[in-house]
């Protein structure tokens, strides 16, 4: 059964750094694309980064979050950097098991439970 779990939200302040992690239970995880997502109260979820072939990032986040994977951990991280308030969400790992990026989130496979990122200002 594959299960995806999140760590390390939290609450802090605008300008902080936070760094996410998904710990996957799926096999050949290397060959899986994987993404975070984040869906703030009231909105839609949204794609931050994914990571499979290439790298994506949306457009708000890039050059602050930079996304990274352990294929020995079977783990993804996500390096959030100078935070915003705008940043506030609940934040998913998200696994597709074909190798080629994917922007939308019903393409994807698997997803975690989500882990709350707060950033006051």
């Amino acid at each position: 059964q594959v299960q995806l779990v999140e760590s390390g939200g939290g609450l802090v302040q605008a300008g902080d750094s936070l760094r996410l992690s998904c710990a996957a239970s799926i096999r050949n995880f290397g060959s899986y694309t994987v993404g975070w997502f984040r869906q703030a109260p009231g909105k839609l979820r949204e794609l931050v980064s994914v990571s499979g072939p290439s790298l994506y990032y949306a457009g708000s986040v890039k050059g602050r979050f930079t996304i990274s994977r352990d294929n020995a951990k079977n783990t993804i991280y996500l390096q959030m950097n100078n935070l915003r308030p705008e940043d506030t969400a609940v934040y998913y790992c998200a696994a597709r098991r074909a190798w080629a990026i994917r922007l939308t989130d019903e393409t994807y496979d698997y997803w975690g439970q989500g882990t709350q990122v707060t950033v006051s200002s």
